[in-house]
């Protein structure tokens, strides 16, 4: 993302600032625990900026005993990404070729899970993983929410936010999120959805962030579990994480 003397790509300053800002949430998340040693998984960690630099940060800044594993689908930015991190020496980063929606992943305690713009359902089975492990942080920032957007049929008073596609679409994208946020709730998460980067940087701008609390907010699912049931549609984290 820098060229030689250290200026930031013109093309990568959209991506420069959403893993800037990525890095200034986790360190506010954890900025008062103690502990001296951390792992992270990131699921969809594609080329690995994010990653990379949450090592650093952890590894070195922080001086902390630090494993990180990243999980992608492409075979070949995994072995890129691996040879980049025993180039730099990063022993307790390595990246694995995984499809997270099947594949068998990390059976270990972890303490954090992130994902930046893991597409569409890939987010589901992050979250879903982290609620069944209750992992304690969780940063996560969605993309391309389309399994709403696909199955939603009109049912009720919302009907006429699905009268046009780019509504719909937003709407659709908004319902998903709320729907997660209030399976996190549920399962015992505290949950902020905030405003990630600003609109110009990236139309995916919004973060779930959860801490796990094990103090689980009632109501929140029974209100989603509605919706889907008046609007017929059809998302990943609500069946794969059962009501209690």
């Amino acid at each position: 993302m820098f060229t030689k003397d250290f200026q930031i790509v013109r093309a990568k300053y959209d991506k420069f600032k959403q893993i800037n800002r990525f890095v200034e949430l986790v360190a506010q998340g954890v900025k008062d625990e103690g502990a001296d040693t951390i792992r992270i998984l990131d699921f969809g960690c594609g080329k690995s900026y994010l990653t990379f630099i949450l090592y650093y940060y952890f590894a070195v800044r922080r001086g902390m005993k630090t494993e990180i594993i990243g999980y992608d689908l492409k075979a070949d930015v995994v072995a890129r990404c691996n040879e980049i991190a025993a180039r730099y020496g990063y022993d307790g980063l390595r990246f694995e070729v995984a499809d997270v929606t099947r594949d068998t992943l990390a059976d270990t305690k972890i303490d954090m899970v992130v994902t930046l713009h893991a597409c569409d359902t890939a987010t589901d089975y992050a979250l879903a993983y982290a609620i069944n492990r209750k992992v304690k942080h969780i940063f996560s920032v969605p993309c391309c929410q389309h399994e709403v957007n696909l199955s939603i049929r009109k049912g009720g008073e919302l009907d006429l936010l699905l009268e046009h596609g780019i509504i719909k679409e937003r709407v659709c994208a908004l319902l998903t999120d709320s729907i997660r946020a209030a399976v996190l709730e549920g399962a015992g998460y505290a949950v902020d959805v905030i405003e990630f980067v600003d609109f110009e940087h990236s139309p995916k701008n919004l973060m779930l962030r959860a801490v796990h609390t094990g103090k689980k907010r009632s109501g929140s699912r029974e209100k989603a579990e509605a919706l889907r049931e008046q609007y017929g549609f059809k998302q990943s984290l609500l069946e794969l994480i059962p009501k209690e």
